[in-house]
């Protein structure tokens, strides 16, 4: 009798070690470093710095207390807004705005824009720039939509 053979099957990243890998991605274009920069100062390749920001790879403790140390952060840092390890995946009602906010923190417009927002000292301005981006994305601000469109200026 011939022996059962199993199909590969493709693993799946863990929700935690997959928002970790992406917190550290954040991180690291935060700081404008380059995962060859981070791989060098781990003693790693890039690719590995790939795999730990894609949450294939899991980060042991002491990489991530390393990696920490690297990208000036507290190791709190990584794990704010993780999904819920123990609740079904998808039942995190924030688990989507999560990986908006990541999505748009990682993409190199997000990150000088944000750069930007944070070197304009006036509040008042600041204020003023967030009610236009509300009213130009038709958020009133509290979450809701609204109908309100924006006058061109000709």
């Amino acid at each position: 009798m011939a022996p059962p053979y199993t199909v590969a099957t493709k693993k799946v990243p863990n929700p935690v070690d997959k928002h970790v890998g992406s917190r550290v991605r954040m991180r690291r274009q935060m700081l404008a470093m380059s995962q060859e920069k981070l791989g060098a100062a781990l003693g790693l390749t890039f690719q590995q710095v790939q795999k730990y920001e894609k949450g294939a790879t899991r980060i042991s403790a002491s990489r991530l207390q390393q990696i920490s140390h690297i990208l000036q952060t507290p190791v709190e840092f990584f794990f704010e807004g993780a999904p819920n390890a123990s609740a079904p995946h998808g039942s995190n009602k924030s688990e989507l705005w999560m990986a908006q906010i990541d999505d748009f923190v990682s993409d190199p417009d997000g990150l000088r824009l944000i750069g930007a927002f944070l070197r304009i000292d006036n509040a008042a301005l600041r204020r003023r720039i967030v009610m236009l981006v509300q009213e130009i994305a038709g958020d009133d601000g509290n979450g809701g939509s609204t109908t309100t469109k924006v006058k061109s200026r000709e």
